[in-house]
């Protein structure tokens, strides 16, 4: 299964104190041409301090995904209870969030938390999925590309935010 249409380009928007947040209208597009649902899905990243989110379409993918890293690692002893957490982690440690005509959405408390959300929020694409991140921590992060934080200060600018 591919993906037709993928997640690219950034945007640096508020989150209000309720965490209202408008996402990105070429994320949104990217989610109506894959299916019908005006929902996001939000994960705590596996790897980086932010959310990653996508559509509800791409979990069928997802989870095909961790199938197939299962056949590759069921040698391994320790590759079943592996998968289970996987599965735990990519598909109950989630939130389906919708959003509204003008493209809102209310970040559930324990995502807001665990993306360290605050009063911005910066919405990158990545192909499959898209991240929200604060950016202060994708600032921070040295994993991050030098290229990449500087998006991320060209962002806080247009806003007449420091970085």
């Amino acid at each position: 299964m591919a993906l037709e249409h993928l997640f690219q380009g950034s945007a640096l928007n508020a989150v209000d104190a309720k965490g209202r947040v408008s996402v990105p209208s070429f994320l949104r597009s990217v989610i109506e041409r894959r299916g019908d649902s005006r929902t996001i899905v939000l994960a705590k990243h596996d790897t980086f301090a932010c959310l990653s989110a996508y559509d509800p379409a791409y979990a069928a993918l997802k989870h095909a995904k961790l199938e197939r890293l299962l056949e590759k690692e069921e040698t391994s002893p320790d590759a079943q209870l592996e998968y289970q957490q996987r599965n735990l982690m990519a598909f109950a440690a989630t939130e389906e969030v919708p959003y509204d005509p003008s493209g809102r959405i209310v970040l559930p408390p324990m995502m807001r938390r665990k993306g360290e959300l605050q009063d911005i929020a910066l919405f990158l694409g990545t192909g499959e999925t898209f991240q929200i991140w604060n950016p202060k921590l994708l600032l921070k992060d040295p994993r991050i590309p030098e290229d990449l934080k500087d998006i991320t200060r060209f962002r806080l600018e247009e806003k007449g935010l420091k970085a």
